[in-house]
């Protein structure tokens, strides 16, 4: 992509924890008003280097920068969306919602203007008093992704946010996320285990392989927006899915003969 409207700029970035060298060499450019998804094998560092765009883990080597100035710490504007929902059980859905706001010390008005718009964008208006033990998976990650969006961030990270829910409000969700950034554009590296997820949600997919891993190929999915149910049925989703399940299918045959190997 061209260096004109790129947010999140990845320069030769590697990450080891002691002797473990978990990827390298990792080069990438994000846009503005871009989804990028990014797939590997377990291990390969998908999280890892997620949380290094954060701020939460420091590169070993290499640069981050976002909009330019390069990161050493979580960065304003940037928000993230966990796998495993990481809401307060303590915390109302309104209070859940809010907690990104109170941290940034954001003014009592605004808080009360945001969080209810908030909260109704992802389907949730009525359960504003509900603490999440009394919410489906589907309806918890709704609030979790209520409280990312109310601190309106131009950056926008998925943790494979979707992975622990079942099968059918996962589609839902899927497409939820996806009209709400039709409407609220932003850049988002969305980590998924799933090839299918990855190619619905993004404008170009990041494959990382090898060990330590690297970016071994990036592909334009070239699928048209907005995205509807019927993309999941065209051509080409099947070409770019397949496509991608090539690219991954030598490191999961690699991968079990080494598990046979040790059973």
């Amino acid at each position: 992509m061209s260096t004109e409207g790129v947010r999140i700029r990845i320069a030769g970035v590697g990450k080891e924890f002691g002797a473990l060298r978990v990827f390298q060499n990792i080069d990438l450019e994000i846009g503005e008003r871009e989804i990028v998804s990014i797939v590997g094998p377990s291990g390969c560092g998908k999280t890892t280097l997620l949380r290094c765009i954060d701020g939460l883990v420091k590169p070993t080597e290499g640069e981050i920068r976002i909009d330019g100035t390069a990161v050493t710490g979580p960065p304003r504007g940037v928000a993230v969306v966990f796998q495993h929902f990481g809401l307060f059980p303590w915390k109302t859905v309104y209070e859940n919602v809010a907690y990104g706001l109170r941290l940034a010390k954001a003014p009592k008005e605004h808080i009360r203007e945001s969080v209810p718009r908030h909260i109704e964008l992802v389907g949730l208006k009525g359960f504003e008093k509900a603490y999440p033990y009394q919410l489906s998976g589907g309806m918890q990650q709704r609030t979790g992704l209520a409280r990312a969006l109310a601190t309106d961030p131009h950056v926008l990270l998925m943790d494979e946010p979707f992975a622990s829910i079942d099968a059918q409000t996962r589609e839902i969700l899927q497409f939820e996320l996806l009209r709400i950034w039709e409407s609220r554009p932003m850049s988002m590296v969305f980590v998924t285990h799933s090839i299918e997820e990855a190619v619905l949600m993004g404008d170009r997919v990041v494959v990382l392989r090898g060990r330590p891993s690297s970016v071994h190929e990036v592909i334009e999915t070239g699928l048209p927006r907005p995205r509807t149910r019927d993309v999941l049925s065209s051509p080409r989703f099947n070409e770019v899915r397949d496509h991608v399940w090539s690219r991954l299918m030598h490191e999961a045959e690699q991968a079990e003969r080494e598990l046979q190997e040790v059973r």
